[in-house]
């Protein structure tokens, strides 16, 4: 199972304990870890709480697999060029075109070109800015400004898609309206991650 971090915070950690206690009543043994897609390979920074549990009567436990990018692992984190760097940088009809209105200026909702990207989110309008756009300077507790009036924007769902690692293959039905596609690309589970998390299972079949 996967859920967000958050759920490790004082006043949702009763829940998660919850979650523990019942799937160990069910019989199964129960491992849990924060675990970053940055350090699995893919180019963003999401992380997230992974609770897996084995059959206790196979005799197995499961051991989470070791970053293999960033400062813990063997290779260099993934950035956004790595990722998007071959696509147009505006485009027509991909990306959410809504204000930026005050609750989006509240953090600072841009990296550069050779960073990670920051979360991706499912909702369009709190898509993390692509990094054409100004920069944004902090003028105030939980209010940033553009550094100058320069056009800004969002990602694109394709772009979303490739910094969740989904991989430039990939294509959502063209039924789905553009709220549907960055909704579906923003709850998915990177699958660079959940392929580390599936293969570290040990030989239980």
């Amino acid at each position: 199972m996967e859920n967000v971090s958050g759920m490790e915070r004082s006043d949702f950690r009763h829940l998660l304990n919850n979650q523990i206690t019942r799937f160990r009543s069910a019989g199964y043994l129960v491992e849990v870890s924060r675990l970053n897609a940055s350090e699995f390979g893919v180019p963003q920074e999401r992380k997230r709480i992974f609770i897996v549990g084995i059959r206790s009567d196979l005799g197995e436990r499961y051991t989470f697999p070791k970053p293999q990018y960033g400062t813990h692992g063997e290779f260099a984190c993934r950035t956004i060029k790595d990722a998007i760097g071959d696509l147009p940088e505006w485009p027509e009809g991909e990306f959410w075109t809504e204000s930026f209105h005050w609750y989006y200026l509240s953090r600072n909702r841009r990296r550069d070109w050779d960073q990670t990207s920051k979360t991706i989110m499912s909702h369009p309008r709190h898509m993390p800015l692509h990094p054409v756009s100004p920069k944004l300077k902090k003028v105030h507790e939980d209010k940033w400004e553009w550094e100058h009036d320069g056009p800004a924007q969002r990602f694109s769902y394709h772009e979303a898609a490739r910094l969740q690692g989904l991989g430039k293959g990939f294509l959502l039905p063209d039924t789905h309206g553009m709220r549907e596609k960055y909704r579906v690309i923003g709850n998915a589970v990177p699958p660079p991650l959940f392929q580390a998390v599936a293969g570290a299972l040990p030989d239980i079949w």
